[in-house]
């Protein structure tokens, strides 16, 4: 056994009866729909999912553009990628942006109908002459081509936006439509590497669509309040695993 994972968890597990309002993040809402059962088991049951190997470079990246940013932040100007890329709009100046960013805060809504207290850590928010916030998340990869939030596996992306942007409309701020993705792709086609990585940067719009996530919310709610587990997704790696196991050991 890992001397570092532990399967069960006793934190913020979801008890039908309390009158505390219950902390969900987005990341978690993105799981139930990816599979109602690897949420009831996490959520309600307190047996996560085995973590991934965290992404340090990302990490990296991430903490980079934000040191980058903020620069622009400071002297309310725009950032050369903004200016490039059409964007009039500069990066945002907020008492709360540190708040925002932080994993275990971030902005937070407490959804009425399901005393859910949904919250989601954003990476940058920009914001337009209009005084409209423009969500901004970072990305970063290593891949021959063009980069772009297409793939089927990115729909992840595209909620993650639209929560954001769902999160900032319920706390009473103007917020635009068309978020952006700056994407940073390693440049792999150097002669050599010389102790360095370098990345094309692109910055991608996306127009978000949020009409899916009150719907989404009341049906997680439900799952949760449900006394036997739900189905689990057809596509769902983890469960797929966990039910060849069972036929090899011959256990129910």
């Amino acid at each position: 056994m890992s001397l570092y994972y532990n399967p069960k968890n006793t934190k913020n597990i979801f008890d039908p009866e309390s009158k505390t309002p219950f902390k969900l993040s987005r990341s978690k809402v993105d799981l139930f729909l990816n599979c109602p059962l690897c949420f009831y088991l996490d959520r309600k049951e307190g047996i996560s999912r085995p973590p991934g190997f965290p992404f340090s470079l990302n990490s990296a990246v991430d903490k980079l553009l934000k040191k980058e940013f903020d620069i622009h932040r400071a002297s309310k100007t725009q950032h050369s990628l903004m200016k490039a890329y059409g964007i009039n709009a500069v990066p945002l100046e907020h008492e709360d942006i540190s708040r925002w960013r932080n994993n275990l805060q971030g902005i937070q809504y407490l959804h009425p109908a399901t005393n859910f207290l949904v919250y989601g850590a954003i990476d940058d928010v920009w914001v337009n002459p209009d005084g409209e916030y423009i969500i901004v998340d970072y990305k970063a990869t290593s891949k021959e081509g063009e980069v772009g939030i297409d793939a089927p596996w990115q729909i992840a992306y595209k909620r993650q936006m639209e929560i954001y942007q769902w999160l900032f409309k319920r706390n009473g701020f103007k917020v635009s439509n068309v978020g952006y993705f700056v994407y940073c792709n390693g440049d792999t086609d150097k002669k050599a590497f010389d102790g360095k990585l370098e990345f094309d940067v692109k910055i991608i719009p996306y127009e978000g669509n949020t009409s899916w996530i009150e719907k989404t919310l009341l049906e997680a709610h439900e799952c949760l309040k449900g006394s036997q587990p739900p189905l689990s997704s057809a596509d769902c790696d983890y469960c797929a695993y966990r039910q060849e196991v069972k036929k090899i050991r011959k256990v129910d």
